[in-house]
């Protein structure tokens, strides 16, 4: 296409003020090539296996580590940041045990389609007003969004991997325009978490193997979210009664005291609040869709969730939930049975062992059969060999 006749500094600064016209709490421009250094990061993240079950991080990873092998005409990146300040201490949240804890960027709509309406409109604008091709990223495609942020001067990556900005702390959802034009990009601001380790501290299961490294594969957000199968006994105490994401390294971060509430986009659901776990637990397929319409939380689908639920449920110390736990016994999913096995040996000893003698042989699956005499579940590699010795 033509382009727009005007100093690279020029459009920059017009495409920045557009942006913030447009609600955008942040607005920063990167060259399309800023994240050399990122793809080597990812490649060392994906060896070491780090990346779990996400195995398409691992298909995309050549198209990730660059931005112009997703596009080869991109020139530069113009990213965008939406702040999801939340209106209460996620800290808090989670020392209410009989309640169900939601991170807090899914409490309210889900930010990838209220951030990708208004992104549109802005890459629509660069297209019509200065006459550049451009593509549009809301966590939709193979995309380092947060090396590119850091690259453009919205904040940076701190030891919890997250991005961190001075005025937000580390509530922003970010997007991202890759347009053909040439542009004068923000300068990178320093680290500046200094010797601060608290977001490392918190951690409940350890999940940064050292500052600026995380192990997806313990991190609590992966484990309720992206994690398809059943959840170590390692994990379950450390989880709490968080049962979509988890906050804790984000919340601690000392630059949170320049946070600023929500977009009015991104503010929470009344009844995404911390509500109780009893709730949660009685969802089934079609209220779960019904609850959870237009979040973020729709994603990880019903048993994933009340498989979650259980969990909590199982460290809530409450005895009123018993009965709960109970329903969930003869749930369709080994996912939820095998954890409302493992929370009703928690809350109620006496009647997890008349439930045990009842369920514990006649259960079709050997997940949950497991979970009835407490062992861990058996690896493929042990099933393969109990079956050798049984021929």
């Amino acid at each position: 296409m033509g382009r727009t006749a005007g100093s690279p500094a020029s459009l920059s600064a017009a495409i920045r003020d557009k942006g913030l016209d447009l609600g955008f709490d942040a607005v920063g421009i990167a060259p399309a090539d800023a994240n050399a250094a990122a793809g080597d990061r990812l490649r060392a993240f994906l060896s070491l296996g780090r990346h779990g079950a996400m195995d398409w991080m691992e298909t995309t990873a050549e198209r990730r580590a660059h931005v112009n092998a997703l596009w080869p005409d991109a020139r530069s990146a113009v990213v965008v940041g939406a702040n999801y300040g939340p209106t209460s201490d996620p800290l808090a949240d989670v020392r209410r045990p009989n309640r169900g804890v939601i991170a807090a960027y899914a409490r309210g709509r889900d930010y990838h389609v209220s951030v990708k309406r208004r992104i549109r409109r802005f890459a629509t604008w660069i297209y019509e007003t200065h006459e550049a091709d451009v593509k549009v990223f809301v966590d939709t495609a193979p995309l380092m969004e947060k090396p590119l942020a850091e690259r453009a001067g919205l904040g940076w990556q701190g030891k919890h991997t997250n991005l961190v900005s001075r005025e937000f702390g580390s509530w922003l959802v970010l997007g991202v325009v890759l347009t053909t034009l040439d542009l004068e990009p923000d300068a990178p601001v320093p680290d500046a978490c200094g010797a601060c380790t608290r977001c490392l501290d918190v951690c409940p299961t350890n999940a940064f193997p050292a500052p600026y490294q995380l192990d997806a594969r313990r991190c609590i957000s992966y484990l309720t979210i992206e994690h398809p199968g059943h959840i170590a006994r390692e994990f379950r105490e450390a989880i709490g009664n968080r049962v979509f994401g988890c906050d804790d390294c984000l919340a601690v971060c000392p630059w949170n005291k320049y946070a600023q509430a929500a977009h009015a986009s991104l503010r929470q659901r009344i009844e995404l609040a911390v509500p109780l776990l009893r709730d949660f637990a009685g969802l089934d397929e079609a209220s779960f869709e019904e609850v959870f319409a237009g979040s973020p939380v729709k994603r990880t689908g019903r048993d994933r969730f009340v498989r979650n639920v259980a969990i909590a449920i199982g460290n809530a110390g409450d005895a009123s939930l018993v009965p709960v736990a109970q329903r969930l016994l003869d749930d369709a999913s080994p996912l939820v049975r095998a954890m409302a096995v493992w929370a009703l040996s928690r809350l109620d000893a006496a009647t997890f062992a008349e439930q045990r003698a009842a369920r514990a042989a006649t259960e079709p699956d050997e997940h949950v059969r497991a979970e009835w005499y407490h062992e861990e579940s058996p690896s493929p590699a042990e099933r393969g060999r109990a079956g050798e010795g049984a021929n």
